[in-house]
């Protein structure tokens, strides 16, 4: 990211506006997120100020092996599927990377 990139992403937010795709998160990517207080997962449709949206999302109170887990969604101990899209406050991420899959079944 060259200066004027990080000048322009600054400009939006100081203006109000939402944040967009030239930052770290990507619309349309595959995540799994840890929070200070649970681990999710979800394709991010949607990146705020303050929050993300995440649609076909899911709680993940077990990853069993982490590494495991990241590359291989069977790996997963227990998923708890959300219904409908979530919102997800980001003072409450600690970290996230890609994941190349979408977990939408209970375990």
């Amino acid at each position: 990211m060259d200066i004027k990139e990080l000048c322009r992403i600054i400009e939006g937010l100081e203006k109000g506006g939402e944040g967009n795709s030239s930052g770290p998160w990507k619309i349309g990517k595959k995540y799994f997120i840890r929070t200070v207080t649970m681990y999710l997962t979800g394709e991010l449709v949607s990146v705020g100020r303050q929050e993300l949206v995440l649609k076909d999302a899911a709680w993940i109170p077990d990853t069993g092996r982490f590494n495991e887990a990241i590359r291989e969604p069977s790996k997963f101990s227990e998923v708890e599927p959300f219904a409908k899209p979530i919102i997800v406050g980001r003072g409450s991420i600690i970290d996230a990377t890609e994941i190349p899959y979408i977990i939408t079944e209970v375990k």
